[in-house]
């Protein structure tokens, strides 16, 4: 039983975030996992879990991870119960203009939760433009098609489904989640820019002002990454969170830009 469960967790350990995500943070998990030792014990709470980079990293016992984007989360839920995806999937723009026609068919039938959904959602994300999810006012899927020369699809996620029984998923706004006191929150919401439109509800000023004030009412552990821009750091520095400024890469830029982004790491009650 001891060899099982070594095996188990050794697959674990090298289990990687499923979808692409844009502003992914697959590159901050080093500075995570020190504040996040001495806090194993707690429940890891994500209320914008995006593609899983941090949680998947930091491998917590247990987790509340929630997002805005129902799809995504209907993915990560379909992977709990051992998704295998059998639909044809290729790196050809007919086939991705058709399966996302099928996937917002599905969105306007009311069938968005269902496990072909959850396939199509994957597909989209690995073929679509850079990797983006974004939808328009009416909740519908509306990335081009990608420019990658080769793309690597995976059909069995079974290996998935260990890890993720231990996690809960859900979807919706942040102030939905019911935290306990001793929760340890990681926040990562969209940054800090003009377009703020990745999901059906947007994202604006008056959201991340409505967040930051969230976090500052929890008692337990608080980590917040953002864009370094002038007014996040006077909003967490107001709240009385310690402000940290990092050099994040530059993932994705129209211009070929890869100079380091600035990143703002707050953190409270660690």
């Amino acid at each position: 039983m001891a060899a099982v469960l070594e095996a188990e967790l050794r697959a674990e350990m090298r289990l990687r975030p499923p979808l692409k995500w844009a502003g992914g943070k697959r590159w901050l998990v080093p500075h995570l996992r020190k504040l996040w030792h001495g806090h194993e014990h707690r429940r890891l709470v994500e209320p914008m879990c995006g593609g899983l980079a941090v949680t998947l990293g930091l491998l917590p016992k247990r987790a509340l991870l929630n997002d805005i984007n129902p799809h995504a989360i209907n993915f990560y839920r379909r992977l709990k119960r051992g998704l295998i995806i059998t639909l044809p999937m290729s790196n050809d723009a007919d086939m991705y203009y058709r399966h996302r026609e099928r996937f917002n068919d599905l969105i306007a039938s009311g069938k968005s939760k269902s496990a072909e959904a959850a396939a199509l959602f994957y597909y989209l994300n690995r073929t679509d433009y850079n990797g983006l999810c974004r939808f328009n006012s009416e909740g519908f899927f509306n990335v081009p098609f990608g420019r990658y020369k080769r793309i690597n699809y995976t059909t069995d996620f079974r290996a998935y489904r260990t890890l993720f029984a231990r996690w809960e998923f859900r979807a919706g706004d942040f102030e939905s989640l019911a935290l306990k006191p001793g929760d340890f929150v990681y926040a990562d919401p969209p940054y800090d820019v003009e377009f703020t439109k990745y999901a059906k509800e947007d994202f604006r000023w008056d959201d991340q002002v409505r967040l930051a004030e969230w976090l500052a009412r929890h008692p337990g552990p608080v980590v917040l990454s953002n864009q370094a821009t002038d007014r996040i750091i006077s909003l967490y520095g107001e709240l009385g969170f310690v402000v940290t400024v990092l050099n994040a890469p530059r993932l994705i830029n129209c211009t070929g830009d890869r100079t380091p982004a600035q990143e703002v790491l707050a953190t409270r009650n660690l």
